[in-house]
This record gives C-alpha cells, sequence and structure tokens, in this order.
C-alpha cells in the first residue's frame, strides 16, 4: 500500500520526504503555495534534487501538490481567471522537476454562470496550460457539490476532460469525503460507484485517493472531512477502499484533521488492515 498524507511545505522539499519516512508514510501532498492564495516562495532546485534522491532511496510513490483553493478557473471574474491559469502554469513549471509527480486541483465554481458555462471555461485554462513536454500528471478532484461547484459528478469532469485537447495529461482524483457527500455510496455500494467511474471515464483515469472520513451524511453536499473512522463513511468502508482490486495499486493521501501523530496511527491503523 503507498499511503501519506498533507503535509506542511515551510521546512522545504528534502524535510517534507524526511517527515513522511518518519510516520511510515511513502508518499505525501502539499501545497504548492499558501492555500489561500499568495506568491510561491522561490524554487530550490537543489532542495528538489535532494527530495527526488531521497524519494528513490526509499521507494516511494508519486507525490502530489495541490493547488490553492483561490485557484478558480471558471470564475465570473476575467482577472481571477488569469491568476488561476499564471498560477498553475508557475506550479507546473516546478512540479515538472519530480519525476512522475501529480498536479491536483478543485475544478472551480462557476459563481451563477452555470455548469455548461463553467466547464467550458475550466477545458479553455487547461488547453491554455498544458504543453506536450508537461511530465507532471493534472488531476481534477471528485468534488462534494456545495455552493456552484463543477465537479460533483462524474460526468461534470469527463466533460471538462472531453474538451482538452491534450486529454492524455490529465487524470482524476476521487476524494472519498466528497463522493461519499456528493450522493456516491461507497459504504454499500462501492463496486457500483467504481463501475460508473469505469464507464464514465475508464478506471486508467483514475491516479490518486484522498483518503478521507466525513462528519456529515451521504448526499450533503458540504465537505467536511473527518478522520479515519470518526464520521458517516467508517473505517470498514475505508479499509474496504484501500483494498479494493481496482484501487489498492494506486497511492492515498490522507486529508484528515489531524497533526503528525494523528496522521502516523491512521497510516498504522491503514497498513494493518491492508489485505
Amino acid at each position: 500500500m503507498h499511503i501519506g498524507c498533507h503535509l506542511s511545505s515551510s521546512g522545504g522539499f528534502l524535510a517534507m520526504g524526511e517527515t513522511a519516512l518518519s510516520i511510515g508514510a511513502d508518499t505525501f501532498q502539499f501545497f504548492t503555495r499558501n492555500p489561500r492564495g499568495g506568491a510561491a516562495k522561490p524554487f530550490d532546485k537543489a532542495d528538489a534534487e535532494a527530495l527526488n534522491a531521497f524519494m528513490d532511496a526509499h521507494s516511494f510513490a508519486p507525490i502530489l501538490a495541490h493547488a490553492p483553493y483561490t485557484l478558480n478557473a471558471c470564475a465570473a471574474d476575467p482577472s481571477l481567471r488569469q491568476y488561476a491559469q499564471d498560477v498553475m502554469k508557475d506550479d507546473l513549471f516546478r512540479m515538472d522537476h519530480f519525476p512522475h509527480a501529480m498536479y491536483n486541483f478543485h475544478p472551480g465554481s462557476h459563481v451563477k454562470q452555470g455548469v455548461d458555462v463553467g466547464i467550458e471555461l475550466i477545458s479553455q485554462h487547461l488547453n491554455n496550460i498544458l504543453h506536450k513536454d508537461l511530465k507532471t500528471k493534472v488531476l481534477l478532484e471528485t468534488m462534494a457539490g456545495k455552493g456552484s461547484e463543477i465537479g460533483r459528478t462524474f460526468e461534470e469532469l469527463r466533460a471538462i476532460i472531453d474538451r482538452v485537447e491534450l486529454s492524455e495529461k490529465v487524470g482524476v482524483c476521487l476524494d472519498t469525503c466528497h463522493v461519499f457527500d456528493g450522493g456516491y455510496d461507497i459504504v454499500n455500494h462501492l463496486d457500483d460507484v467504481l463501475e460508473s467511474f469505469d464507464k464514465v471515464f475508464g478506471l486508467k483515469r483514475l491516479r490518486a485517493i484522498h483518503l478521507n472520513d466525513s462528519k456529515n451524511p451521504m448526499g450533503s453536499h458540504k465537505d467536511r472531512h473527518e478522520v479515519i473512522g470518526g464520521g458517516n463513511i467508517g473505517l470498514e468502508a475505508l479499509v474496504n477502499v484501500v483494498n479494493h482490486p481496482a484501487l489498492k495499486g494506486l497511492p492515498f493521501y490522507l486529508e484528515t484533521p489531524n497533526e503528525l501523530p494523528g496522521y502516523a496511527a491512521e497510516i498504522a491503523l491503514m497498513r494493518s488492515r491492508e489485505r
């Protein structure tokens, strides 16, 4: 099982790798910059190369960078869409220094423009950024559907990908809390949910799993993460997720409300339930 958690990037790239290993992880996720926006700190190529060597030495799975929450590729304000484009271009330039890395982003909120307009703007955003030499896989995240979020259904994400010219550069990150809050019953009908995903995308599009419990019931559209086993999804359902034949080869990233000791305990728990 490849499993990690979300780590602070304040200490640098190598420090994140060392922290991940110290809590039993063999991958990790991090924000590329302040999640509420702002400029990224200067890129340290030597630190990036040190992390690459460290990950090779310890057989790490691909790391996952997360775009800031303020990035909205389908904002009504053109200046906000330009900001999203500038941030993602810079982030992808940085991430291409890490072989096999992935970059995850929330598709965006259409803010009363309508789903169809939002889908078109997000696909335009990706067409303006993706290029044939890009090494980093860009992942659209499944969303809970709060407010005017795009991506509550698999079909909405597929509609974006269908409009992306270099669609081979794009994958999907499935968030267990989000899909559950979005109305997909991964507790009682995980096989059916994955069959639906396969019909819409093909399972080859699924590249990463955010492994989270949910504070709210299925279909609530709330997006409130909970610690593993402490919410409405529950431990056994999440154990089924990590052991499912279609998923167990993927990297899992915890985004539960924890500090490092809590993450270490969750990682140990999930490893102990690996089948």
